[in-house]
């Protein structure tokens, strides 16, 4: 990297910053550590269980293990591509009501808290189903119970032929010492973590970060690298400048049109490192709130928005969605796939004469809220131009990013921006999203169907329920698939584009395998650090 004398003094300056954090510069380019800046102001939990906030996370992937997991760097686009964990065969019943998983033997836990059986297993899913964030993801488990001492079996309320995504492989259902939970109490889900993964905690700091050691008796294979360090970084600027000055190895990479190739021409030797498709940007169309209750408004709005151009806008982060998943997920397609009239190419003539139609040839004005967070806020105000031309009047009120979140679950946005990631397992986001039973509420007590579908007008209800309840894989996509459709009928609901969650790291880092898709964490266990 060519150092201008601007870029000396700044990364001084963002040197002397984070001596702040406590961060040594000397450590950095230990090849014995790895160190990553993560975007956030300190980690909240170490137990996944509990996690909340995207940046802890990392922390807990390199701790944590599920029963199964997709290979490294990817998602397992169906059934048949996860590959055993803590669990090396399973079993499911012809109506995909009851499962059988076989634990591997001779899996320690960190600490001396001895080997993984059956019981911990079936204690760490009830701790999951009762205290953790994802209790309505897990409401399907009827039961789990020990059926030997290597062996569990769980039974399901409905049929789920994609339970090895939705809960197999989810943060909070990792597998914990049932003894060291009860040992250590409140103090598990921070500074007393315990788990059977790569790395173990040894500092847990709510202001600093996390500091995880090597855990030589990991089942499989120590990692290669002795230490891992999670250390937040909030302040874009000194995340940044602590990458380009060496003093982390990897930063989670601020995503706002041209970040990237900003930071790659301070030093083009930065690797880049992005999973697709990242987060869901979705567009909730209040349905509560006129004019949006009418169906041509909604038709003008989407015909008003260049998603190409969105995406365009966010390179090489940004991606293109024309339904509700992308076009390689199972139910995602191409704009040609659908029928002629649900394409709804950007046009913003055909917007305005659809406004016209609808009883307003001059336009329409009304206020939204957006967070002021780089994603959120530049996505909404390429939309906010756009409209413009279709004579939409979009005035935005641009809010801290936690007020905005509390100001859309509390049912006070007209079209509220939504970023989630999602697996290749379509029904999540719809039944988060668009399912009646997830209606927003104003006292907060709702979910995040923000626009009332299935309440303000007939939803998808009937044909979620049946993908639900589907037996073979077949008439899951199937239903799937109509349930795109469907909204694409009634637009209540908008697929603006998908944002890849982004690493840029130093190139002495190898990871040990490309990453491809994913979600926003990925493991160190195979990386390598040349000094």
């Amino acid at each position: 990297m060519t150092v201008s004398r601007r870029t000396f003094l700044e990364l001084s300056a963002g040197a002397a910053a984070l001596a702040g954090f406590g961060i040594s510069t000397a450590r950095a380019q230990d090849p014995d550590v790895l160190r990553m800046g993560v975007a956030a102001r300190g980690p909240r939990y170490s137990d996944p269980t509990f996690t909340t906030q995207g940046g802890d996370n990392w922390a807990a992937e390199q701790v944590y293990e599920q029963l199964v997991r997709p290979r490294d760097g990817e998602f397992a686009l169906s059934p048949d591509q996860y590959v055993p964990t803590l669990a090396t065969e399973w079993t499911t019943s012809e109506d995909a009501k009851t499962w059988t998983f076989k634990l591997r033997p001779g899996v320690k836990f960190h600490k001396g808290f001895g080997e993984m059986t059956a019981e911990d297993v079936v204690f760490s899913y009830e701790r999951a189903m009762s205290e953790g964030t994802d209790v309505t993801i897990l409401s399907n488990i009827d039961s789990i119970e020990a059926t030997g001492p290597y062996e569990v079996t769980i039974k399901l309320k409905a049929p789920d032929v994609n339970l090895l995504g939705t809960t197999i492989f989810n943060k909070t259902t990792v597998i914990v010492p049932k003894k060291a939970v009860e040992e250590y109490g409140e103090d598990f889900k921070t500074t007393k973590g315990v788990g059977t993964g790569h790395y173990q905690i040894d500092r847990f700091d709510t202001e600093w970060g996390t500091r995880l050691t090597r855990f030589d008796d990991h089942w499989d294979k120590p990692a290669n690298i002795p230490v891992v360090e999670c250390v937040y970084i909030a302040d874009t600027t000194a995340r940044t400048l602590a990458l380009l000055a060496g003093d982390v190895d990897m930063i989670e990479a601020v995503r706002a049109p041209g970040w990237v190739d900003s930071i790659k021409s301070r030093d083009p030797s930065l690797l880049v490192d992005m999973t697709v498709p990242g987060s869901f940007n979705t567009l909730h169309i209040n349905l509560t709130r006129p004019p949006f209750d009418n169906l041509k408004v909604r038709q003008a709005i989407i015909h008003a928005i260049d998603r190409r151009a969105v995406a365009d806008a966010l390179a090489p982060m940004g991606g293109t969605m024309y339904g509700l998943q992308p076009a390689f997920f199972p139910a995602g397609m191409e704009m040609q796939e659908a029928p002629e009239d649900l394409q709804f190419p950007y046009d913003p003539q055909r917007a305005k004469e659809l406004l016209a139609e609808a009883g307003f040839p001059d336009g329409i004005s009304f206020a939204a809220n957006i967070s002021q967070r780089e994603d959120y806020s530049s996505t909404m105000l390429i939309v906010q131009e756009q409209f413009r031309a279709a004579g939409i009047n979009m005035q935005l009120d641009v809010m801290d990013h936690t007020a905005y979140h509390a100001s859309n679950r509390s049912d006070k946005n007209t079209l509220a921006m939504h970023s989630s990631s999602y697996p290749p397992i379509p029904t999540q986001i719809y039944f988060q999203q668009l399912a009646s039973g997830s209606e927003v509420k104003a006292d907060g007590s709702g979910g995040g169907n923000y626009s009332h579908y299935g309440v303000a007008m007939p939803g998808i209800d009937d044909l979620l329920q049946a993908a639900l309840e589907a037996t073979t894989y077949e008439e899951y996509l199937d239903n799937c698939i109509k349930i795109e459709l469907q909204v694409l009928r009634d637009l209540p609901l908008i697929g603006l584009s998908s944002l890849s969650f982004t690493v840029v790291r130093n190139p002495r880092v190898d990871l040990g395998y490309e990453v491809k898709s994913g979600y926003a964490r990925w493991r160190f266990h195979e990386a390598t650090k040349t000094a």
